[in-house]
């Protein structure tokens, strides 16, 4: 698929899906690598509720329409990648019922109304998860709360030396709820220090996030950051996308259940996924001797719908 191909499945996309503070484009240089970019500069990119079901549409789509898209670089506009949750946006409060109804007060009643919202907010950041292609997070200024809970869906995650993460929801009087007390004690352990993170909404940087294992590589500037965060995106584009997708799907798996079933389904995904003609393209660029050699792959197919 040409560059301007893939670029025009990116604008149908942004049309489609009527996008207002997600922009996804891909940069002219590496077609098969998607820039999702969250856009609230003025607000840090604070995730107001329109942004945050726009994440979910975004990575519910990219990767599943035969777009030729094959990694995700996932980053912030201005001055930080997230803020956290939008705390002046009444839609993510308590449902309030007409005053008319005698059940207004009823906890049951009011517990029924808002879990379904719990879960659809949770939902939008699994997409990210559970997104067929491996997405890198760009982690620059600040990484609060949402924030923190989006870059845990990430596969890999990359920051600037000046960035500053805080699980600060227990600072706001709740617990967190959609992602991080699940995912980062996987990524990091279970031990001390991530439980001191979460019992006290402190701030941890840039260094204590590399030492933990939550980030691959601090860069000392952001233009390095973004410049390298680029290079590891194009370096995995190259690579068979059944391949690559297969290798995720084993990933995630395995990282839920024990290594017995890790290699049995690994196994029957591969038993087809090794019939791929990508095996042979993939020799055959290796055995060439020439380091800069690129293997011609196809395409993944759209995913099939009713």
């Amino acid at each position: 698929m040409t560059t301007t191909a893939v670029m025009k499945h990116q604008h149908e996309l942004n049309e489609r899906l009527q996008l207002k503070y997600v922009n996804v484009f891909t940069l002219h240089e590496f077609p098969h690598v998607v820039v999702v970019c969250l856009n609230r500069p003025l607000k840090r990119n604070a995730i107001n509720s329109k942004m945050w079901k726009e994440i979910g549409e975004v990575f519910l789509s990219i990767g599943t329409t035969g777009d030729g898209s094959r990694c995700i670089l996932l980053m912030g506009a201005g001055k930080g990648f997230c803020a956290g949750i939008d705390v002046s946006d009444s839609n993510f409060g308590l449902s309030t019922v007409d005053e008319d109804v005698n059940e207004e007060n009823d906890i049951a009643r009011q517990y029924l109304s808002f879990r379904p919202k719990i879960l659809e907010m949770q939902r939008a950041f699994t997409a990210v998860e559970e997104c067929p292609l491996p997405v890198v997070a760009c982690l620059h200024g600040s990484c609060i709360g949402a924030g923190v809970d989006l870059a845990c869906c990430a596969d890999i995650r990359l920051c600037s030396s000046s960035t500053r993460f805080s699980v600060r929801e227990v600072r706001l009087g709740l617990a967190a709820d959609v992602g991080t007390l699940q995912r980062l004690p996987k990524i990091v352990g279970h031990g001390s220090y991530v439980r001191e993170l979460c019992f006290t909404g402190q701030d941890f940087h840039a260094i204590d996030a590399e030492k933990i294992g939550f980030v691959s590589r601090v860069y000392q500037s952001e233009n390095e950051l973004f410049g390298m965060s680029k290079k590891l995106c194009r370096e995995i584009a190259k690579y068979s996308p059944v391949a690559v997708s297969g290798t995720k799907s084993s990933l995630n798996y395995s990282r839920d259940h024990s290594v017995r079933e890790g290699l049995e389904h690994i196994a029957t995904q591969n038993a087809a996924a090794l019939m791929t003609d990508d095996l042979t393209r993939s020799f055959l660029a290796v055995s060439s001797g020439q380091r800069d050699q690129v293997a011609d792959f196809s395409n993944m197919l759209p995913h099939a719908k009713l």
